[in-house]
């Protein structure tokens, strides 16, 4: 009898379904994780995002077929039956409700971006500290070969540039689409604190400046070229540290190993402080876009 953890899934909208299902079911792969099982779904789908819609009869098919997946018309009757689980729904306008649904003291995997508004976020955090559910979110370019293994542990970050894609979509809210990946890292150096933000869009670019309360400054540039990567600039108390994110090992395979660990212990290892920040931060960068650039103060993390 399989001793591995049971883990049920919300939303098959997202090709993060079909990596997580394939580094956790399949044995056999290079990069299989041991000690969990995917085991049970809750379709969803978003009507009010094309990106979500449009995919979510095609990640559902693949599951039940290629790894017997077991769909469930509930949320509240999926999170009944497993250990964990993953909150993957692509359209993060949905979390809180679907949250409020699964939230019965089990661990919860939160995909980017946890939310799309500050209140939002709040929310979460909120129900999961009176359920005592614990919760966790990352991207995964948060865990890239390149970017997590850039800066000593020991080295103090005086200032960060995060960069990467930032498609702006008609049905989808700002920067949150794929401007999640680059906010998640500079705030990985830069740690919760910012108090401000602002925004200068371009056509081919978005510059948001955040300000921290201890004076120090962070920036992420937004990409909209016809080719462009992930990766950051870091200034330490030790030099200028310049980091691209590599593919090899994969994103996945990097994140869902803290994934899994934060699943056994219940303790995540990004402090929800942070989480927060980080849509806020957005938010607040859409907000600064809206007013012509002027800066935009990000409400503080109160639970």
């Amino acid at each position: 009898m399989s001793t591995a953890m049971k883990i049920g899934m919300v939303g098959l909208d997202t090709s993060h379904c079909s990596a997580f299902s394939l580094i956790l079911n399949d044995k056999a792969h290079e990069n299989h994780i041991p000690g969990a099982e995917l085991i049970a779904a809750f379709p969803g789908g978003s009507n009010l995002f094309s990106l979500s819609r449009d995919r979510v009869k095609g990640y559902t098919d693949e599951l039940t077929t290629k790894y017997n997946i077991k769909l469930y018309d509930s949320i509240s009757g999926l999170a009944q039956n497993v250990d964990a689980i993953f909150l993957e729904s692509v359209d993060g306008r949905q979390h809180l409700d679907q949250f409020e649904q699964l939230a019965i003291g089990k661990p919860v995997y939160i995909d980017k971006p946890f939310a799309v508004t500050a209140a939002d976020a709040k929310a979460i955090i909120r129900i999961a500290d009176k359920t005592r559910t614990p919760i966790m979110s990352s991207s995964s370019l948060r865990y890239a070969a390149g970017i997590a293994d850039l800066v000593d542990k020991n080295e103090t970050i005086i200032s960060c540039e995060a960069f990467g894609p930032a498609a702006l979509l008609e049905d989808y809210p700002g920067l949150f689409w794929y401007g999640i990946h680059s906010a998640e890292v500079l705030f990985k150096f830069m740690g919760a604190g910012c108090k401000s933000v602002q925004c200068i869009d371009k056509k081919s670019v978005d510059v948001v400046i955040g300000e921290w309360h201890d004076g120090r400054i962070g920036i992420f540039k937004g990409t909209r070229f016809e080719k462009g990567d992930f990766g950051c600039v870091v200034h330490t108390n030790q030099g200028t540290k310049c980091g691209l994110a590599k593919h090899t090992p994969p994103y996945y395979f990097m994140m869902l190993q803290q994934v899994i660990g934060f699943f056994k212990s219940g303790k995540p290892p990004i402090p929800l402080k942070e989480t927060y920040e980080i849509i806020a931060f957005l938010e607040a960068a859409d907000a600064s876009r809206k007013a012509n650039g002027s800066a935009i103060e990000i409400a503080p993390f109160e639970i």
